[in-house]
């Protein structure tokens, strides 16, 4: 019987992706093809400079692969200029990273609003504060990240992502930095993004706990595929970590 994720369209596409880069001693990724399905999670994992990272980036625009096409939905990445790709990265995709990337001098609520102002749109207060909402965090709205803890910031992260309604979200270690109670409550809205609002999830993750929350894992070792995970658990994660890596 074919998995949740095979009978669903691909929201995104990596069509025998490499990725060199001037100097380096071989490609970072070598014809990488995978799918990521709409309305699901997949997951990212491999050992360090295993190439996971430069995946993400590649599927998200935000990188060119030397060879091979990305796909999102019917778009052809690889063909757009720097202009198109920015107007695509504004409005089709979202962005959640280890490190926040949140501006210290703006509060939750600007921070939030800002990916709106960059579209040109006036944002709307009752949006914001629904965004915020959403994550636990409407009564933060005026502190600054300095005043919020870790776990907060990467929930204001993700309001900044959900404000956007993007077509796919682009999550790179969301977890990585946060304590594991607070690891929990970030895949919690992460996994409530897809089940509930319908949207599709690609995350870069090391953390068995956190791939676990996926429809699927896709293992890199040494740039390229190694193997998949349906309908993943953290037992099989591991087991399968340990054989793939050895």
């Amino acid at each position: 019987m074919p998995s949740l994720t095979e009978t669903r369209a691909p929201a995104a596409r990596l069509v025998s992706i490499s990725k060199s880069y001037p100097g380096a001693a071989g490609p970072v990724l070598h014809e990488v093809s995978a799918d990521f399905a709409a309305r699901a999670m997949t997951a990212v994992m491999g050992p360090s400079g295993s190439g996971k990272t430069t995946l993400l980036h590649c599927a998200a625009g935000l990188d060119r692969p030397t060879e091979g096409q990305v796909l999102l939905g019917d778009t052809d990445l690889t063909v757009c200029d720097e202009k198109k790709l920015t107007e695509i990265r504004r409005s089709r995709v979202g962005f959640v990273f280890q490190q926040f990337n949140l501006l210290p001098m703006l509060t939750a609520y600007e921070n939030v609003a800002l990916p709106l102002r960059l579209n040109g749109r006036r944002p709307k207060r009752q949006v914001v504060l629904e965004a915020l909402r959403q994550v636990g965090l409407e009564g933060e709205a005026e502190r600054r990240p300095a005043q919020l803890s870790g776990g907060q910031q990467q929930r204001v992260a993700i309001a900044r992502t959900l404000v956007t309604e993007p077509e796919i979200v682009f999550a790179d270690e969301p977890t990585g930095s946060l304590d594991r109670a607070a690891g929990r409550q970030v895949m919690g809205l992460l996994r409530d993004l897809v089940d509930r609002r319908g949207g599709t999830v690609v995350m870069v993750t090391h953390d068995p706990a956190a791939a676990a929350c996926a429809d699927r894992v896709i293992h890199l070792v040494d740039g390229r595929v190694a193997g998949t995970v349906e309908a993943p658990t953290v037992e099989r994660i591991t087991a399968r970590l340990s054989r793939w890596e050895s």
